[in-house]
């Protein structure tokens, strides 16, 4: 009979609440099983723990020895912009950016940039996806003559397209023998020059983006039926669609300000091959108030890029 009582005032049909094992416990004791989710404090504890001082933020004393050097690393890349803005000839600044030249140029650079930018897309995100997601044999070294135009003068990217795609190039000999295509010095030229310099900006952006992705949601769409094609555009695409759009911002600013590989396969032709930076060039020679006038504009849309990146696409939270 006392067996029968004891478990029914302490077993889990206690009309007390009493969890199932936990029985009652003594009121005066203290400890993590009491339910009171706090320790008694000594009576001065209290009073002790009022009295600290809050800890406050440790500003570093920043050394002198580094001071200077970053104080005039700063005023090595900031004066010359500054310099653009405070010579610039902004009573006669519309006159300028409203002639006939200036709006050629500044169309063609527009037309060019984003046209490589769509070759950058249709090639090189097929290509960060490869790098990304299969143990292809050499793949190393792959990733490195991919990224070998980042470091590559563009003079000397244009040289070897020129020995490449002009009319007695490996591959353009053919194409002008069979089909009369030409490539160099066309506006197809300054594309196929800008989209050679902008590219790895892409796969390296998109590839990055492939590598943080989970790849079990692409494994779990296998898993449903979904082919390799279907799964990369409708799983894979949307995952890295911010890395993709990184990507294409800073190639199509890459393409905008391609000088080099421009000049050496595509020459500077106006209305046909000389994009902005071309006639900065030019206008460097002849009429150094529209050089300027370019050069702003130029930084203008430079500004904006690195603007639109940090605030959309990588910023932290």
């Amino acid at each position: 009979m006392s067996d029968r009582t004891t478990g029914s005032d302490a077993g889990p049909g206690d009309d007390r609440g009493g969890a199932p094992g936990a029985g009652v416990g003594n009121p005066n004791e203290t400890g993590p099983g009491t339910g009171t989710g706090t320790e008694a404090l000594p009576p001065g504890a209290a009073r002790a723990r009022k009295a600290l001082p809050r800890r406050r933020r440790h500003t570093q004393r920043v050394p002198v020895t580094l001071l200077l050097p970053a104080l005039l690393g700063l005023a090595f890349l900031i004066l010359p912009l500054v310099g653009l803005l405070i010579r610039a000839p902004w009573s006669t600044l519309s006159d300028q950016l409203t002639s006939t030249a200036v709006w050629e140029a500044l169309r063609l650079s527009l037309v060019c940039a984003t046209a490589a930018t769509a070759v950058s897309l249709v090639l090189g995100v097929p290509l960060a996806w490869l790098l990304a997601r299969t143990e292809l044999p050499g793949r190393r070294v792959i990733r490195a003559l991919v990224t070998l135009p980042l470091v590559l003068p563009p003079v000397v990217g244009g040289v070897a397209l020129l020995l490449v795609l002009g009319r007695r190039g490996i591959v353009g000999s053919w194409l002008d023998s069979t089909f009369g295509i030409t490539l160099p010095f066309t506006t197809t030229g300054v594309v196929i020059a800008e989209a050679f310099v902008a590219m790895p900006f892409l796969v390296i952006s998109v590839e990055g983006a492939l590598r943080a992705a989970d790849p079990r949601y692409e494994e779990a769409a296998a898993t449903l039926g979904a082919s390799r094609l279907t799964a990369f555009r409708r799983v894979t695409l949307p995952l890295i669609a911010p890395g993709i759009a990184a990507g294409a911002v800073l190639a199509w600013a890459r393409a905008l300000g391609e000088f080099g590989a421009t000049i050496t396969f595509a020459g500077n032709f106006p209305g046909r091959t000389q994009t902005m930076p071309l006639a900065v060039y030019l206008a460097m020679e002849s009429d150094p108030e529209a050089a300027i006038a370019l050069s702003l504009v130029l930084l203008v849309v430079s500004v904006a890029v690195l603007v639109g990146l940090r605030d959309r696409w990588m910023s932290t939270p």
